[in-house]
């Protein structure tokens, strides 16, 4: 290959080794931040979309009856009175008779995000002023609502992301998932908070918010076209001057287990989308793949293979510092030599997400639109 092509990689290369680094500053940063012990007991309101049963369901519903906490309540929705996660929730409640409990059945959603349907219902019916809004696969300890409240405690707080280690089901597939996430995504999320200088984004799994600031948003029917509603909320509000932070509270993103098919298709869409909500950040994305930059370039030019040495160096102490020092994540301990292989499948689907905009949600196909926006294709 031409010699522009070799310095254009070797150069590349150069930025990914830089961004390592920035990502190691960027964990050390947000563990120094801690919040302050609050004697407060705010009380809080859980939002909990449902949509079948997950694998898991009944351990992740149950570690949010068991909260230590002395004032919060936990409202379910879901489509249809059919949906057997509702009488999974019945029978749950059984046990938990001092839980304060609702039940919603929203019908079919006015809004291609049936998502936001339903905690838009939710929020309507919700107590009190803090929110946490939370998926169906995550599984939490019991100190979770104590955390958060005291991450909002003096009011400057508004919108809160929980940080989610992401534990696999039983493919091969959505182990290595769980390792790109666990690295590779939340290692570009925290340098995002550190080049930024704050966080201008929030990530759906796992999002508490002040009812009051979601109102003076627009509340959710301004959310409603956008297939990545979570990252528009923090952007929107950060763009309206509100405080948005990255919790220290990392919950468990019990991604289950997936084949080939499935995995490709949902990773793909995630791609897609992600590039329609911030397309500068989707290009910047290259610099999360050393290890497939530094085989391209050896590709190239044979003779640059040395560069193989500190660029594994340098992957592996970022992805300990993401998956171990902030997310407390044994996986990637375990799996360590998975990590390359995950760093090129997730380059290739990084590849592929930018063609096409359809995406597969939920047995139907939508149209990514340029702004973000999904319809029914």
């Amino acid at each position: 290959m031409s010699w522009i092509t070799t310095l254009a990689l070797a150069l590349l290369l150069a930025g990914s080794w830089g961004f390592c680094v920035l990502t190691v500053i960027a964990v050390w940063r947000y563990r120094a931040v801690k919040p302050a012990p609050s004697g407060q007991s705010e009380p809080v309101s859980v939002l909990k979309p449902l949509h079948g049963l997950d694998e898991g369901l009944e351990e992740n519903l149950r570690s949010f009856f068991e909260q230590d906490y002395p004032a919060f309540e936990l409202l379910f929705a879901s489509r249809g009175q059919e949906d057997p996660a509702l009488a999974l929730v019945v029978r749950i409640r059984r046990d938990y008779p001092a839980a304060p409990v609702r039940l919603f059945v929203t019908g079919e959603p006015p809004y291609p995000n049936a998502k936001v349907w339903s905690l838009e219902i939710m929020m309507r019916e919700a107590s009190h002023d803090l929110l946490v809004m939370s998926d169906s696969d995550i599984r939490v300890t019991s100190s979770m609502l104590r955390t958060i409240a005291a991450e909002f405690a003096g009011g400057k707080t508004a919108v809160a992301t929980c940080p989610y280690r992401a534990v696999p089901g039983k493919s091969v597939w959505s182990t290595l998932e769980a390792i790109g996430m666990n690295t590779e995504f939340w290692g570009g999320a925290f340098a995002a908070r550190l080049v930024e200088g704050g966080v201008r984004f929030a990530v759906g799994p796992t999002i508490a918010a002040r009812k009051k600031v979601l109102e003076a948003l627009g509340g959710w029917p301004r959310f409603a076209g956008y297939l990545a509603e979570d990252f528009v909320l923090g952007q929107f509000a950060a763009q309206a001057g509100y405080g948005v932070i990255l919790s220290s509270y990392v919950v468990e993103h019990r991604i289950g287990t997936q084949g080939f098919a499935a995995n490709i298709s949902h990773r793909l869409r995630w791609n897609r989308s992600t590039r329609r909500s911030r397309p500068v950040g989707y290009i910047g994305q290259i610099f999360t793949y050393p290890i497939p930059l530094a085989f391209a370039l050896i590709a190239a030019a044979p003779e640059w293979w040395p560069v193989l040495i500190p660029t594994a160096l340098l992957r592996a102490v970022a992805a300990h510092a993401v998956s171990g020092a902030a997310l407390n994540d044994s996986l990637c301990r375990r799996l360590w030599w998975a990590i390359p292989l995950q760093d090129a499948l997730s380059f290739l689907l990084w590849l592929a997400g930018f063609f096409g905009n359809t995406i597969v949600w939920r047995g139907l196909r939508y149209r990514l639109l340029k702004d973000g926006r999904f319809e029914r294709a």
